[in-house]
């Protein structure tokens, strides 16, 4: 038996997904890539975007209509919001916060869904078993009732969706991938941004051990694991929450920067993502301490206008981005800069976009994640009116991308006839090449058919650039030349 499951959204909901993986695995189930395969269909969603919801909306009507021909069970999780969540009740067979990963065995056997490893473990043989399949396929009812805990309203399920948090850390992922990894301090968010779904999709902040964090780092490490984030919706407050309990995030920044100091192996740390509200030179300062830690910060500044920033209770201006800006290129000069950035927000005039301009110009980023304004139901500016036109939007949108690269090559070639530490992620779409991503993530292209580099650190040396990626030469290969 075998489950297909689609991840939307951030790299939250990708790491939700490895957590998913080892409950379904743990139960028996295989993972396909083909969704006509599975006999378990889930989407691990996200309510911050409509275009993500959408494909959840998509994808559902098409695993109902596959009822008519086949015995599925279908359930969604993720960040949503309370009134996708009152909609996904009447299409899903379960509907869950993510808060509550660890009794999705429990959920699936409600529906009497017999798991292949109920079935091992039941020793089950000849007609007897036979007889169970049969029965088990009988229990794939076409038309489900959604799932609620006994004792619960299925309403109810979505009032708290960070509750019992730590269980759902305590599941060990089952990672996608042999070098990059990712690791979850924190849950939730109490900064309640007026265009954002998060406070209600995963709930108030809530920090993980820094003990349990440690370990699941050195863990990592151990096993050769190369690319590590720290994720959070809001990683600088980490540790806040329980003041005299928990160090700050500063401190847990050190914790991993002396870890690495002590090991021989090469491993990158990045965490995102940071709030300017919370962000101070501390911060920077630890990580042009350590090593490991990765000169690559993501600092999302969403608007370049100071009433913008306000309408959005974003609780920072721009002086402060500014400031925190100039601290990173006076003790991190070689950090990259990334952010995020919403063009037509309500009520935003072309003056104040063209502020926004004037600080992509200013600040120069190497890469910004451009978002065209879209309203969430249950957000506080899902109440004002969406009085920016989608053409605008539009418009906007590609203003500052050209913005992004025009400025972005700047930095990209001062680093030609350099040689760096890239590391390998896989094939390039170019024919005879190699994808890697540089310590600020930089996409990098070079020429090698050599697929055992994937996963591993090496040198390239750059020999052209565009606006958002360079290309280079393994720097063996050069001097292997130079030789002859």
């Amino acid at each position: 038996m075998k489950y297909h499951l689609i991840s939307l959204g951030c790299q939250m909901n990708l790491s939700d997904t490895e957590r998913v993986n080892t409950v379904l695995q743990q139960l028996g189930f295989s993972q396909t890539e083909d969704e006509n395969e599975a006999s378990i269909l889930g989407v691990i969603a996200c309510s911050v975007r409509q275009k993500a919801i959408d494909k959840v909306y998509a994808r559902i009507s098409k695993w109902n209509r596959m009822k008519n021909r086949k015995n599925l069970l279908t359930f969604v999780s993720g960040c949503i919001l309370p009134a996708d969540n009152e909609r996904f009740l009447k299409l899903f067979d379960l509907v869950f916060p993510m808060s509550d990963l660890p009794q999705l065995p429990e959920m699936i056997s409600q529906y009497g869904v017999i798991t292949p490893a109920g079935l091992l473990h039941a020793n089950i043989e000849g007609e007897t078993l036979l007889s169970t399949v049969k029965k088990t396929k009988e229990s794939f009812s076409s038309v489900l009732k959604p799932f609620s805990l006994p004792g619960k309203k299925p309403e109810m399920i979505t009032m708290n969706p960070g509750k019992n948090i730590e269980a759902f850390w305590d599941l060990e992922p089952t990672h996608t991938s042999e070098f990059e990894a990712f690791i979850p301090i924190q849950n939730g968010c109490d900064k309640f941004c007026t265009f954002c779904a998060v406070p209600y999709t995963r709930g108030r902040e809530v920090s993980r051990s820094s003990t349990e964090i440690m370990d699941e780092l050195r863990q990592l490490v151990e096993k050769g694991f190369k690319s590590i984030t720290l994720l959070g919706q809001n990683v600088n407050s980490y540790g806040l929450d329980k003041k005299g309990e928990e160090i700050t995030f500063p401190e847990l920044l050190k914790q991993i920067g002396e870890f690495g100091l002590s090991i021989e192996k090469d491993f990158w740390v990045y965490f995102t993502s940071p709030h300017p509200r919370d962000m101070n030179d501390d911060v920077i300062e630890v990580i042009s301490q350590y090593k490991c830690l990765a000169k690559q910060i993501h600092l999302p500044m969403q608007s370049g206008d100071d009433h913008v920033l306000l309408r959005m209770n974003r609780k920072h201006s721009m002086e402060k981005y500014r400031q925190i800006v100039f601290s990173i290129r006076r003790l991190i000069p070689e950090a990259t800069l990334f952010t995020d950035i919403i063009v037509g927000f309500t009520g935003e005039t072309e003056e104040q976009f063209e502020n926004t301009r004037k600080a992509m110009a200013e600040f120069e980023f190497n890469m910004a994640y451009i978002a065209q304004y879209s309203v969430r139901p249950g957000a506080a500016s899902s109440r004002w009116a969406d009085d920016v036109t989608k053409e605008i939007k539009k418009a906007r949108y590609h203003i500052l991308t050209d913005e992004l690269t025009t400025h972005a090559i700047k930095y990209n070639r001062k680093l030609v006839g350099k040689t760096m530490p890239v590391l390998v992620r896989g094939r390039d779409r170019k024919e005879g090449y190699l994808s890697a991503l540089t310590e600020g993530k930089i996409v990098v292209r070079f020429k090698s058919e050599k697929t055992e580099l994937i996963g591993k650190f090496v040198n390239i040396e750059v020999t052209s650039v565009t606006p958002l990626s360079i290309e280079g030469a393994l720097a063996d290969q050069l001097i292997s030349q130079s030789v002859h």
